[in-house]
């Protein structure tokens, strides 16, 4: 087992069938969360070098309509886009790309590592990872498909077993996977668990298509002891960029580099620009995603539990709006949980 060292590899924009991933900093596909109102967030403050859908559906995907669908609305500032499919059947591969080009996809993800019970009673998911024949069809039809860069997102499989893993991981490269994801846990480990991400860079040293790390990656010092542990190309951020829309953009600036002014965050102001962004869903879906947001934005302030009580019991978007108002008005940046390093936050 490879062991942190003092040498990070240099990481560098990637280049995947004519697509630039510059910086190589990814969104993670995350169900109710990902979606057009938060990735326009994100995107504004700079810093995101590939975006992602939440996880679509291959069997109700052709027939959902992209202007009002809220899983597949998308805006002209929100690119380059890849959209994660959800499967377990090889058949069902050719109608969902079909749909995906004719949405304009960037990139195509295969999600076969999503650990929800739902999703793995189906054969799909982490599951695909108990069953390499089938994730093996599953990668050569999409391959066969579609000549978009193709990723495949995974976990480390059930148990700690490298040679299962590695052998999955040089599978998915020999059917035509541009680039692997991969979630540091393993299957049946919570999110509260701390990554293993000493295996992503056994997967390195193993395949020769990029590899990007996922998991655990809250903070500027985490991206840093990230990539010195797991020497991957790149990294995915989840639930960290939930709560710090703006973390990509630190980030990119501080880790890579890059030249993105310093963000400079107002939370108010944000919160009502995710909640105007909302408008362009129907009216069904705009609470439901208000109230999933609210419960990661919360943790930036001392008394969030607070808002995200106010927001979760709230009826209505009006009355969760009002509410949050209320709260913002008695929590100033006193209130705040610390900022990191170098981020300007004001009071809107």
């Amino acid at each position: 087992m490879n062991t942190e060292t003092e040498t990070q590899t240099a990481q560098q924009a990637l280049e995947i069938r004519g697509l630039r991933i510059d910086p190589p900093l990814f969104l993670a596909p995350m169900a109710g969360l990902t979606h057009s109102a938060l990735r326009r967030i994100m995107a504004g403050f700079g810093g995101v070098g590939l975006l992602s859908t939440e996880m679509l559906s291959a069997k109700s995907l052709p027939n959902e309509n992209p202007l009002i669908s809220p899983y597949l609305f998308r805006t002209e500032r929100e690119t380059p886009l890849s959209y994660q499919l959800m499967t377990a059947s090889d058949r069902m591969i050719g109608r969902a790309i079909d749909k995906l080009h004719a949405c304009g996809a960037d990139a195509v993800d295969l999600n076969m590592g999503c650990p929800s019970t739902a999703v793995g009673k189906f054969g799909a998911g982490v599951m695909l990872m108990e069953n390499p024949d089938v994730a093996r069809n599953l990668a050569a039809e999409a391959r066969r498909c579609t000549s978009l860069p193709l990723s495949a997102k995974i976990r480390l499989g059930s148990e700690p077993d490298s040679s299962k893993l590695k052998a999955f991981c040089s599978m998915l490269e020999g059917e035509g996977i541009d680039m692997l994801i991969v979630h540091a846990r393993f299957r049946h480990e919570p999110f509260a668990r701390n990554p293993r991400w000493q295996y992503i860079a056994e997967i390195k040293e193993l395949i020769n298509i990029p590899v990007i790390a996922n998991g655990g990656i809250f903070s500027e010092e985490d991206a840093e002891k990230c990539l010195r542990i797991s020497c991957a190309d790149g990294l995915m951020l989840g639930r960290g960029a939930i709560i710090r829309p703006w973390l990509f953009a630190e980030i990119a600036r501080n880790v890579f580099n890059c030249d993105i002014p310093t963000p400079v965050v107002s939370l108010p102001d944000m919160y009502a620009e995710f909640i105007e962004a909302l408008a362009d869903y129907r009216p069904i879906y705009r609470l439901g995603r208000l109230k999933a947001f609210t419960h990661y934005f919360s943790r930036n302030f001392k008394f969030g539990h607070s808002l995200a009580c106010r927001v979760q019991s709230s009826s209505s978007l009006e009355e969760a709006r009002e509410r949050a108002w209320t709260f913002f008005e008695k929590n100033s940046i006193e209130c705040l949980n610390s900022p990191s390093s170098g981020l300007q936050i004001t009071q809107g």
